[in-house]
């Protein structure tokens, strides 16, 4: 009979600290546009009549790409997506994936039509609230739209959790030429979190993004300043999530907030930041290890993304 008992109680106490987790991931998927010509938008490059001759096959196969790396996780909670062109792209990723994920979208301003989304898992996560921060860019003195922040409040149990996100301005032009446009955007999105903190001082923030800049820059140092980075050089084999002109850095980030490594409620596991390099992902340039992207210039691939996913594993 005790040892009946024993068991039992060893039952009842590995029920009470039976963990579920979940992956909370991060992916620039590259220029996902489909192939119709958009008013007031400027997404030539991406028809049928464009050198790239984009094409339904080409964007079908670029759906399935993307489906493919999210189906390598079990048990998506969270995914944010950048250079997607619509709703509609979006969507066509769901569809075709496992996991029957929900949406929160915005057009943003961009001239390109490039935007940010965020996938959420309805089974772990409740939508309270959801919008932008919309800003301008100042270029030779005139104003410039941008892609947007995008936030959404969760309800998760007892936890309250923000998501951010980002997809910080470009550096097509040079890095310092074009830095404050990225400091810019880190004023807007480190404003976001001071509000939070300051009136909502229990709720957690999961903040993620291609910054186009690295740890060691002076924008993503700014929302350091606040939040925990997940994501650094030694989160894969090859020292960052995007490579250029052969060297690796991290321009994909997911950050949270202190009370995210707390031990009650919706936390993050410790030290799960990881870049994926799915074998398929990656390919040989020139000797060196690179992403498999869907185009060079106006050359087709047939790859996934000029970015590896970014991820970590959050607990609930």
């Amino acid at each position: 009979m005790k040892t009946l008992s024993l068991i039992a109680l060893f039952f009842v106490l590995g029920i009470s600290y039976a963990q579920n987790t979940a992956t909370v991931l991060f992916y620039n998927v590259e220029n996902l546009f489909d192939t119709v010509d958009a008013v007031d938008v400027l997404d030539e490059e991406y028809l049928p009549s464009a050198p790239k001759n984009w094409n339904t096959d080409k964007y079908s196969k670029k759906i399935q790409r993307i489906t493919q790396v999210m189906n390598e996780f079990e048990n998506i909670g969270l995914m944010g997506l950048c250079e997607i062109e619509n709703k509609a792209v979006v969507q066509d990723i769901v569809k075709n994936q496992k996991q029957k994920l929900k949406t929160v979208h915005f057009e943003s301003a961009d001239a390109r039509g490039i935007d940010v989304a965020l996938l959420y898992n309805k089974k772990i996560f409740c939508l309270k609230d959801q919008g932008y921060i919309r800003f301008t860019l100042s270029v030779n003195e005139e104003s410039k739209a941008t892609r947007d922040i995008l936030y959404a409040k969760f309800k998760q149990e007892k936890s309250t959790l923000y998501v951010m996100v980002n997809h910080w301005p470009s550096r097509s032009g040079g890095e310092k030429e074009t830095e404050p446009n990225r400091m810019l955007a880190a004023e807007m999105a480190k404003k976001f979190i001071d509000d939070i903190m300051e009136k909502e001082p229990e709720t957690k923030i999961i903040f993620m993004g291609d910054l186009n800049d690295y740890p060691t820059n002076n924008s993503v140092k700014l929302i350091d300043e606040k939040l925990d980075p997940m994501i650094n050089k030694t989160s894969g084999s090859l020292g960052g999530s995007y490579s250029y002109k052969g060297e690796y850095d991290v321009l994909d980030h997911i950050m949270v907030s202190p009370n995210m490594n707390s031990q009650e409620g919706l936390r993050v596991q410790k030290d799960s930041g990881k870049i994926n390099e799915f074998p398929y992902l990656l390919t040989t340039y020139k000797e060196s290890t690179v992403p498999f992207r869907t185009y060079a210039r106006d050359e087709y691939l047939d790859g996934y993304s000029d970015h590896l996913p970014v991820s970590i594993t959050i607990v609930y």
